[in-house]
Parts: structure tokens; C-alpha cells; sequence
């Protein structure tokens, strides 16, 4: 076999073990360290130390010393120590671990079921008030944490019986939920946009800004959508037949106890990031103290708590570095075997328009989002596209701005429709999985309506890096 040809092998082998389940981030480390040692296998270079005590005739002892030394002179353990030294060491990822801790103590934080009870008292007279409610608080929970399978949980244990409760249709109240604890992987500060930025070299703070348009846009379709179909099927979303009387002054203290507060901690963040105020890591870091200052001021902060926040946020910050070191290993030995070439080549044998490789790279990154978490489409896949975007003349910040839209639906289709799961786990018995998928397939079909809409009007995303930081 020739070099390319093994590193195609090499991508194909992966993919098949990961589907048998095995950890990805090790299998990546793993298989870069196996082929690597191929690929850099020099014999003449690696066991010169042996050749020359073989032909001193030294001991067996020193002989066997220098063989093992000659093993382990490959290059591919000097690519590993490296690439595990430049993530470690990159200043991007630093936001990631402060802000997954202000996520974290956010959720612990009690303020969700506040923030819930609030919008539903001021959005009471609209139609499918109870939904617009749970919507916007999933869109705020999710932007603070960036963690889907937190909002949907935590959402679905508060916001999804009271629906029930209220008569909503179990599809209707299903998919609000679900929908809506996907957006913090688009709206700003979004983690998976620090990850892409690590991955693809394009700066954080253009994308951030670049991404909060859309992100407004695919929530304010997924609202409008809600009072639509209040309206022209109210049996989805029956209005409550009393209405609590509650004067504005209440209604205004319960915004400024409850929704201005966390509020005011996102945009203290990320505006302090896309107006040149701080780093990400630097705004991160206020975040973090902000959430800490949040739960301490809400009288929600246990030791236990902060205990649970701080291992969740190792854990997780733990898994992401450790699979940016096997995807950059992997990459680098793909690379050098000639596959990236290979890929480009093949590619370039299609005579793709970029709208063409646009609906190919699209379509694969939605199938991968079946069996894949976000994080490992992101760090794996997506810099095989990435050298290819030159050739057609794509910016990788358009670019990274479709596939944080387009990762919306590996949350929201079937079969592996992770947010549906979450939800499955925690609804009343009577609520069926193929409800739950059910509901959410309109937002799917939303999110597909998001990227045409984005396509032809690209100046939604340039409009904010353009107006803040020039051309």
C-alpha cells in the first residue's frame, strides 16, 4: 500500500472503532501513535546508538538498553509531546474550563426556576405564554452554560411538567424544550465557537461577533413559530382560564431579582470580549467570578456545590484537551502520509461549485452528528474541510457560523437525538421518545430555513465584525 492509501486505512478504521463505542479521544492518541510510528519508522536513525555498541561489542546489558532507547527514537513521541504541549499551553482553550465553571455554578445556582416562574408571569397574555417562556429561559440557561444536556435536564424537570400540567400538547411542550437547549452551542459565549477558533486559527472575538445575529435569528424563528401555531391551533397551548392578577411593580421586581441578573452577567461578558475590554480568558474569568457572586447572592452556594462545579468542569475540560491532542496527532500523521493531499485531490477531481462543497460539507457534518458529540465533529472532522476552503474561496468564518447552525440538529434528529434522550429521562411515563422526536422536527426543519436564509444574506454575519472591527 502506498503512503495515502494507508491514510485513508488509517480514517476508515477509526470511524469503524468509534462506532463500536470505544473512547474517542484515546482511540485518536492511540491509532496517531500507531500509524505515526510508521510513518516515521527510520531504522538507520532510531537504533544508531545500538549499531554503533554492536560494533564495540559491548555488553548484552548496554546492548539491550540501546535497543529499547532505539524503539522508543521515533519522531511520532516527539509529535505527541509537542501537540500535548501546545494545546496545554494555547490561550484560546483557557476560556473553555472558566467558562464551563460559570455554567456550572449557574446551573447550581437556583436561578433557572426563577428565571422560568418570572417570564412566565410576563409573558402571560401571549399566546403559548408558558412555551415563549421556557424558550427564553432555555436561550439565556444555554448561553450561560453551553451545556446542552444540563438545559434540557434541568429545563425538563421544571419547565416541561408545568406545561404538562397546563394542558400543552406533550409534542408541542417537548420540542420547546429541546430546541431551545441547543442555542448555546451557537449564541455567544459559546464554547463549541472557542473550540472551532482553536481548531481553524480565526479569531474568537470575529466570531462571536459574527455568530450573535444568527443566533438571534434561529431563536426569534423558533419563537415566532411558537405563537404561531398558539394561535392557529390554541388546543396545543391553552391559555390559562384565570389569569394571575399581577401589578407591574411586581412584575418588575421579579425581572430585576431574577432575569437582570443573569442577564446582565452575559452581556457584561461577552460584550467586555467583542468591544476589546478583555481576552475571551479574561472575561471568562469574570464570568466565573460573576457566577460565583450569583450563587452566593441567591444563597445557593454549598460547599458540595462547588465541590460538584469544579469536578464537572476538570472532567469536562479534561475530555476536550485530551481529544485536541489525539485529533492534532491523528491529523498530523494523516498529513504526512499524504491524505490531506489525497482528499484535496479528490475533491478538486469533483469540480464542486462552493455552493456544491458548501451542501457536501454540510450534509456530511449532519450525518456525523448522529453517532458524534459536537466536540469530536469539531476537532476531528472539520480541519479536513478546513484546508479545502481556500479552494473555493470560503471564509472559514462563514463557514464556522453554518456548522455551529447546522450541529443544532445532531441534538434534534432521529435516531440519535441526544436533547430527546435527555428529555426521555426525565418526562412523566406517558411521554413517548417519538413524541419528543416528533416535536422537535419542525426546529430542525427552522435550523435548515436559518442556513438558507444565512447563504443569501451573508451580511447577517458580517455585519457586527464589520461595524465593530472593520474589514
Amino acid at each position: 500500500m502506498t503512503d495515502p492509501q494507508v491514510a485513508v486505512a488509517m480514517l476508515g478504521i477509526f470511524i469503524f472503532i468509534i462506532l463500536l463505542g470505544f473512547p474517542i479521544a484515546f482511540t485518536l492518541m492511540a491509532m496517531g501513535i500507531g500509524f505515526g510510528y510508521y510513518a516515521y519508522y527510520d531504522p538507520d536513525r532510531m537504533w544508531i546508538r545500538y549499531t554503533r555498541a554492536l560494533q564495540e561489542d559491548a555488553d548484552t546489558i548496554t546492548l539491550i538498553q540501546h535497543w529499547i532507547g532505539g524503539f522508543f527514537n521515533n519522531r511520532v513521541f516527539d509529535l505527541f509531546v509537542n501537540q500535548t504541549y501546545s494545546v496545554m499551553a494555547n490561550d484560546v482553550l483557557t476560556a473553555v474550563p472558566l467558562f464551563l465553571f460559570m455554567g456550572y455554578l449557574v446551573e447550581r445556582a437556583n436561578i433557572v426556576d426563577r428565571l422560568f416562574h418570572t417570564l412566565s408571569v410576563t409573558t402571560r397574555r401571549l399566546p403559548g405564554s408558558m412555551a415563549v417562556a421556557a424558550l427564553i429561559t432555555c436561550a439565556l440557561f444555554a448561553t450561560a452554560t453551553g451545556i446542552v444536556g444540563a438545559v434540557v435536564t434541568l429545563m425538563g424537570l421544571l419547565a416541561f411538567p408545568a406545561m404538562l400540567k397546563a394542558r400543552y400538547d406533550t409534542r408541542f411542550a417537548s420540542g420547546v424544550i429541546c430546541a431551545g437547549g441547543t442555542l448555546g452551542i451557537l449564541i455567544p459565549p459559546s464554547i463549541m465557537l472557542i473550540v472551532y477558533a482553536a481548531t481553524s486559527g480565526v479569531s474568537i472575538v470575529r466570531l462571536y461577533a459574527g455568530a450573535l445575529l444568527p443566533g438571534f435569528l434561529l431563536a426569534g424563528m423558533y419563537l415566532v413559530y411558537i405563537v404561531g401555531r398558539a394561535l392557529l391551533q390554541p388546543k396545543l397551548a391553552p391559555q390559562a382560564e384565570k389569569m394571575e392578577d399581577i401589578s407591574l411593580l411586581r412584575v418588575a421586581w421579579l425581572l430585576l431579582t431574577s432575569f437582570l441578573p443573569l442577564a446582565t452577567l452575559i452581556t457584561v461578558v461577552l460584550g467586555a470580549i467583542l468591544l476589546g475590554f478583555a481576552t475571551p480568558s479574561e472575561a471568562a474569568a469574570v464570568g466565573a467570578l460573576g457566577g460565583l457572586v450569583l450563587a452566593i447572592a441567591y444563597r445557593a452556594l454549598t460547599w458540595q456545590r462547588l465541590q460538584e462545579s469544579v469536578y464537572l468542569t476538570v472532567r469536562t475540560t479534561a475530555m476536550v484537551c485530551w481529544l485536541f491532542v489525539g485529533s492534532w496527532v491523528f491529523a498530523s500523521v494523516f498529513s504526512y502520509l499524504g491524505g490531506e493531499q489525497l482528499v484535496r485531490e479528490f475533491v478538486e477531481g469533483l469540480s464542486l461549485t462552493p455552493l456544491q462543497f458548501l451542501l457536501l460539507a454540510q450534509l456530511i457534518i449532519f450525518l456525523l452528528g448522529w453517532p458524534l458529540e459536537w466536540s469530536e465533529i469539531i476537532i476531528i472532522f472539520v480541519p479536513i474541510f478546513l484546508p479545502l476552503l481556500p479552494l473555493f474561496d470560503i471564509d472559514p468564518l462563514f463557514f464556522g457560523i453554518l456548522i455551529a447552525l447546522n450541529l443544532q440538529t445532531s441534538f434534534l434528529t432521529p435516531p440519535m437525538a441526544m436533547s430527546a434522550y435527555y428529555l426521555k429521562g426525565i418526562a412523566p411515563r406517558h411521554v413517548q421518545l417519538t413524541h419528543i422526536f416528533a416535536g422537535s422536527l419542525p426546529y430542525v426543519a427552522m435550523v435548515f430555513l436559518a442556513m438558507i436564509v444565512i447563504y443569501n444574506v451573508p451580511s447577517i454575519i458580517y455585519y457586527l465584525p464589520q461595524l465593530i472591527y472593520g474589514r
